[in-house]
Order: C-alpha cells, then structure tokens, then sequence
C-alpha cells in the first residue's frame, strides 16, 4: 500500500516529457562508463606489453691495431763511371811572312820654260763705311705757365653771395691754353665744383688773368695749364 502510493504520487509530479529526459540522462551516464572502463581495460594491456619488452644487449667491439707504415727502400744509386780525359789538339802557330818595305816614287814632272806661271788674283780695295751721321741735340724742357706770381696781380674770383647763404662750397679746375704773349686764349672745366654758380664764376675770371707763359729754353711757347679755384665759406 506504502508503494503504490509512493508510484501515484510520483506518476503524479513527473509528466512524461520529465520521464523521457530522465531516461536519455540514465542512459548518456551508463555508456559513458562503460567507455571509460573499456579505455582503462586497454591502457593496461598496452602498459603490460611495454614492461614485457626484452631488454637490448650492447656489445663493445674494439678495433684492429694500426699497423706502423714501413719505411720505404732506398732507391738504387747508379755507379759512376771513370771520365776519361781527351787529349788536347796541338796548336801549331804559323810565321806570317816578312813584310817588305816599299818606298814611294815621287814622279817630278819638269816644267817647260814657255809656260807662264799662273797669275794670282788681284785684291779688290774695300771701302771704309761712312762715319754714323750725329743726331740732333735733344729740345730743351718745356717750363708750364705760371698765374700766381705776385707781380700779375690777378684778382680772385668772387664767391657769390646766394652760394655762400647757401653754404655751397667746392673745388673748380680749369684747363687753361697760355698763349706766348701769356694771355688766357681758351678756358675749359676740367673738373666741376658740384656748383654750377661757382663753376660760372670760375671760368669768368680766370679769362682775364694774365700768366707767365711757357718757355723752352729762352723762348716763349704757348702751352696748356690746370688752374685750381677753391671756393669755401669761412665762419
């Protein structure tokens, strides 16, 4: 009575669904051991033929003795024969013959009295050359004009009253052509003030300046001449 009860009131908690799940686990549990003996039934087979293995016998095997390499023979040597000495030729040395001395014979051929002797040439007078014609004595140096003696009293050119407001100041040349009487014939800017009012002023005086004209030797000569002007403000 006790069983049956304890079946209806399992039957009564598990549906079949639970009953089928329960069983497919039984039997994954069953075939997973009997796997696991069938390996351990094997594992110890393969162990026990690996104990059974009969033992590998090594045998030591020494070797041949060397044999020592025999000295090799000794070649046979050839015997020598005794050199026979040749018997040397005999030179014979021979006498060149006397040389017999020949004297020369000079032929003279006479000279017939009617043959004039021959004449010799006749020296041929060389004229002296002419004496090297002298050249004329040098020019005496040319002496340049001169315009600040005291005696010519040339006046200074005036310095412009706006350049010197203006503070222009400067240095002119003049080339200036001195004539033989020492009159200025041609006055010409050489180099330029940086001014043209005081390079003006420059040229305008120095065209009535008076000079000392050029001399070579004693001679008056017209020649060219640089004429410096300054031009400076003083304070």
């Amino acid at each position: 009575m006790g069983t049956d009860w304890f079946r209806k009131a399992y039957a009564g908690s598990h549906s079949p669904q639970q009953e089928k799940q329960r069983f497919i686990g039984l039997a994954i549990a069953v075939a997973f051991h009997v796997v696991a003996i069938w390996w351990l039934l094997q594992f110890g087979a393969v162990r026990r033929q690996l104990i059974e293995v009969a033992p590998i016998m090594v045998n030591f095997i020494t070797p041949p003795p060397i044999a020592k390499p025999s000295k090799p023979a000794e070649p046979l040597r050839p015997k020598s024969k005794p050199i026979t000495k040749m018997p040397q030729p005999i030179k014979k040395t021979v006498e060149a013959p006397p040389v017999l001395a020949t004297k020369a014979i000079e032929a003279s051929v006479p000279r017939r009295a009617s043959e004039p002797a021959p004449k010799q040439p006749e020296a041929v007078p060389v004229e002296a050359p002419p004496p090297p014609v002298p050249l004329p004595p040098a020019p005496p140096a040319v002496t340049l004009p001169e315009f600040n003696a005291a005696y010519l009293d040339n006046p200074p050119p005036a310095y412009p009253a706006q350049s010197k407001r203006r503070h222009e100041e400067g240095k002119v040349l003049l080339r200036v052509y001195v004539n033989a009487a020492g009159a200025a014939e041609k006055v010409e800017l050489h180099a330029s003030s940086g001014w043209p009012r005081l390079d003006h002023v420059a040229l305008e005086t120095v065209r009535s300046w008076r000079f000392v004209p050029a001399k070579q030797g004693n001679k008056a000569v017209a020649a060219w001449v640089i004429v410096p002007i300054n031009f400076t403000v003083e304070n």
